[in-house]
């Protein structure tokens, strides 16, 4: 059970919410953001005092009829119910080091897959596999050591390259969002791991944004259905995203297709034919 992170996460909810979000009302002007303790505590039928003491990280293991009412009462989702027991130490904590090696019938799907460019990341976003056609739409991930290959240390840190921190999507603000909702799953699920700690580490210390996101506590975000790139050799290109969870080993498959016949296809058609010679052609490379 990780007291002080599960009474920060508490607090975070429950300055999110109103009144009028659980049906109370207004009343008069209220001196901090979001509901009273107390109102919680009534919410959640226990006592003031037991509530309290969890957001101070004081108090001993809740119970999951305990938690199941404070999910309840600051109307968490799905995610974040789920998030709130691992915090609370009734869920199932993953030890050791997150994985980072990728099936080899996921690796031979990705050369399969027609004009689909596809990554693989890991629970701490480092690329961990891709196609051809993946490297001619991002990057050539093959020429990067192994920290470069790190999709949240780009988006937060800046690339080691000339090419832009996300390979001029059109989303930037939206994934570096994700980024730090996802590593806040992860840092849950492995707490020992020191390339998920260290990473968590790097990023408060050296990006304001990161920092300011991760105080936020957020662990669910609406999916990103459709990203454009503004590609150097072929200009912009608009696909539709989508991301597999590889649930045994914490990682995500992620494809980026374009519909049949689209102007978008047919740059995707001209990259898989191009390959990466297009970004050194670009001087991006």
């Amino acid at each position: 059970m990780d007291k002080q992170e599960l009474g920060r996460f508490l607090r975070s909810r429950r300055e999110r919410l109103r009144p009028q979000d659980v049906g109370l009302a207004p009343g008069p002007r209220r001196r901090t953001p979001g509901l009273r303790r107390e109102e919680i505590a009534v919410l959640a039928h226990i006592s003031t005092e037991y509530y309290v003491r969890l957001e101070q990280g004081r108090a001993p293991r809740p119970s999951g009829e305990v938690l199941a009412g404070i999910a309840g009462a600051l109307r968490l989702t799905d995610a974040e119910s789920d998030h709130l027991h691992v915090l609370a130490g009734t869920a199932p904590i993953r030890t050791g080091l997150h994985r980072r090696d990728v099936r080899p019938s996921i690796l031979a799907l990705l050369q399969r897959l027609p004009l689909t460019a596809a990554i693989v990341t890991s629970g701490a976003f480092e690329v961990l596999a891709w196609n051809d056609l993946a490297a001619a739409l991002m990057e050539d991930f093959g020429r990067l050591a192994q920290a470069d290959r790190n999709l949240a240390r780009r988006a937060f840190l800046g690339p080691p390259g000339p090419r832009t921190p996300l390979y001029g999507v059109s989303d930037g603000a939206e994934f570096r969002h994700h980024v730090v909702m996802r590593l806040r799953v992860t840092l849950t699920r492995y707490p020992t791991d020191p390339a998920v700690t260290g990473l968590v580490e790097e990023l408060r210390a050296g990006s304001p944004d990161f920092s300011r996101l991760w105080e936020r506590h957020d662990v669910q975000g609406a999916p990103m259905l459709t990203k454009t790139f503004q590609h150097p050799a072929v200009g912009e290109i608009t696909v539709d995203c989508d991301s597999l969870t590889l649930t045994d080993r914490d990682q995500h498959l992620v494809l980026y297709t374009a519909p049949p016949g689209s102007r978008d296809a047919e740059a995707l058609a001209l990259l898989n034919v191009l390959g990466t010679d297009s970004l050194k052609t670009s001087g991006t490379l």
